[in-house]
């Protein structure tokens, strides 16, 4: 019986670890087009991490706002992770192909969409159950942005009522020191 004991608290601890040694890019998500993603392949840039809604209110500001980083600062040192979120107030009621389409005719949207999901409660996806653990601050509307380095880890939280262009000199800061560091590297 003990050894049973002993094997048993030796593989709940071994699977507290791996929860613990997991990051925001050792998650795998679908994209708008329906295709299973990696986020590994954004590991070595910094990313921003984004519920979306094409119905809100911050919607023009921040969509906007963030095309503008990707544009100024992607796709190889920064890139914005949209990930459409029905759950506050129903504003993004459309279908993954249809949230894609509008965005990227609106306004010009050139960073990866994904497809819709649940940012909360029991049915929130994986990837942003790391995220509100990691940064002990849980999405309450859309438009929550998380600042995620080059190794996966969450640096900070916002909410919708902190526009982009706040945290805007954070994200170049990473991204002037990541590009240092690489240019070092050669």
């Amino acid at each position: 019986m003990g050894t049973i004991l002993r094997a048993l608290a030796f593989l709940t601890l071994s699977c507290l670890a791996e929860a613990k040694q997991k990051d925001f890019y050792s998650f795998k998500v679908v994209n708008s087009r329906g295709r299973l993603v990696s986020l590994e392949k954004y590991r070595g840039s910094a990313s921003l991490v984004v519920n979306v809604a094409s119905e809100c209110g911050y919607t023009e500001e921040h969509y906007k706002d963030l095309q503008q980083l990707q544009k100024d600062f992607g796709p190889f040192h920064f890139n914005v992770l949209a990930f459409p979120c029905n759950q506050f107030g129903q504003q993004e009621p459309g279908s993954d192909k249809e949230i894609d389409s509008f965005v990227r005719r609106v306004y010009g949207v050139s960073f990866p969409i994904f497809s819709k999901i649940a940012v909360v409660g029991i049915g929130a996806n994986n990837a942003y159950k790391y995220l509100e653990e990691a940064s002990r601050k849980e999405p309450t509307w859309n438009f929550w942005k998380y600042l995620i380095d080059t190794d996966g880890k969450v640096v900070d939280a916002w909410g919708p009522e902190v526009s982009v262009k706040e945290i805007r000199p954070r994200i170049a800061d990473m991204v002037r020191k990541l590009i240092i560091k690489r240019k070092e590297e050669l």
